[in-house]
């Protein structure tokens, strides 16, 4: 591809309009939705040269599928070019799909990297109003640090967000939560026995967990006796 207008006539050229409908009944978003598979789109990704990655990123994207195709970009720049551009990218985040998408791209990116890159994007973005912006400090969270040398952190950060009331920020807290007990069971049990989780984020986390294969049947039996009623 040598412009962004062939790689608009590519996406457009892999449209399914009964993909798309499928598309815009489980992602709620504003922008236009063509009708790709995300992996045809990270395969087209996957061709754009480097030289051109410029171009892909100062093009402000419309479409769903483009502002995908923007964060694969992004993913693929070496570290500190990356986080040049991050924060361009978190303002066109508008629903969990871009979001999740666009942090587990970032995976090899960012290994090795993973105290520098909490510490400059993952805490601010864990601090900011914006729903979106926090679920994806969550989703990091999740993707790259859940080890036994960040629970602790890990614990604190969800405690600081349990006012929050948005639904992708209390779903990305279970989806946490969930993770981290099936790796770390007992430390993050005694959080949640200890925590202000509110009745909902509480109930969604043992649901999550219990749809484990990773975790026994007795133990399932003893997190549904925890839940919260009214």
């Amino acid at each position: 591809m040598t412009s962004y207008s062939e790689f608009q006539t590519k996406l457009a050229s892999l449209a399914d309009d009964e993909y798309r409908v499928f598309s815009m009944r489980g992602i709620p978003s504003d922008r236009p939705f063509i009708g790709v598979r995300i992996p045809d789109i990270r395969k087209l990704v996957s061709i754009i040269p480097p030289e051109d990655f410029g171009t892909f990123i100062d093009t402000t994207p419309i479409a769903i599928e483009e502002v995908l195709a923007r964060g694969l970009v992004i993913a693929r720049l070496p570290y500190e070019k990356m986080l040049e551009v991050f924060d361009s990218q978190i303002k066109y985040l508008d629903n969990w799909c871009t979001v999740d998408i666009f942090i587990s791209a970032l995976r090899k990116t960012i290994k090795h990297h993973e105290e520098d890159f909490f510490n400059q994007k993952v805490d601010n973005l864990l601090k900011s109003k914006n729903e979106f912006a926090v679920r994806a400090g969550l989703v990091s969270l999740l993707d790259f640090y859940v080890k036994e040398d960040y629970l602790h952190l890990i614990f604190d950060r969800i405690e600081s967000l349990t006012h929050r009331k948005e639904y992708y920020i209390k779903m990305a807290i279970a989806w946490l939560l969930a993770e981290c007990f099936i790796k770390f069971p007992e430390e993050t049990l005694s959080y949640m026995n200890h925590s202000s989780l509110e009745k909902w984020t509480f109930n969604k986390t043992i649901s999550k967990i219990c749809d484990s294969y990773r975790v026994e049947d007795d133990m399932k039996s003893y997190l549904k006796s925890l839940r919260k009623k009214e």
